[in-house]
């Protein structure tokens, strides 16, 4: 496969980190294993309106290793995220995909700061990483947009929510 030439993949892209970002993150070591538990910080609707109308994609990358731990199935997990892009689509945002790390770490090139899911995503949807974001609450977000190449992702934690600014 070669790659295109940079002006072919012409798409900006907002990725957006799933916990602590678009759902309160649970405890550190705990997982969101049911919609139940899933608890979604309300600031993000109003972000996500902000970046769909500057033309920006919106993209959910996240590590659920729950699911290689056994604690979860992988149709549990799609069952969260098919309710977490219909709630948000019900809220007036539409979220263009997801991509999932169901992996334990050191078993694949998906788990971030491994760059492989932000690699698929890029090549699915002809994105342009330099003019793209990542909006996380973590330094693995943090190493991972710098391992992309994206600019502009910063965030401050208050409390277990994740309120992002540029």
């Amino acid at each position: 496969m070669t790659t295109p030439p940079p002006e072919a993949n012409s798409r900006r892209c907002a990725f957006l980190d799933r916990d602590g970002v678009i759902n309160v993150a649970p405890p550190r070591g705990e997982y969101v294993r049911t919609w139940e538990e899933f608890r979604l910080i309300p600031q993000i609707v109003d972000w996500a309106k902000i970046l769909k109308a500057c033309g920006f994609l919106l993209i959910v990358i996240t590590n659920q290793r729950a699911v290689a731990r056994g604690l979860m199935s992988e149709q549990a997990l799609a069952q969260i995220h098919a309710n977490m892009r219909e709630e948000l689509s019900r809220l007036g945002v539409f979220i263009d995909d997801v991509f999932c790390c169901p992996h334990d770490e050191g078993r694949c090139d998906c788990r971030k700061p491994q760059p492989g899911l932000i690699a698929r995503a890029a090549e699915k949807w002809r994105i342009s990483l330099g003019e793209s974001v990542f909006i996380g609450d973590s330094d693995t977000d943090r190493q991972l947009a710098a391992v992309c190449g994206m600019t502009r992702s910063e965030e401050r934690r208050v409390g277990k929510e994740c309120r992002s600014r540029w």
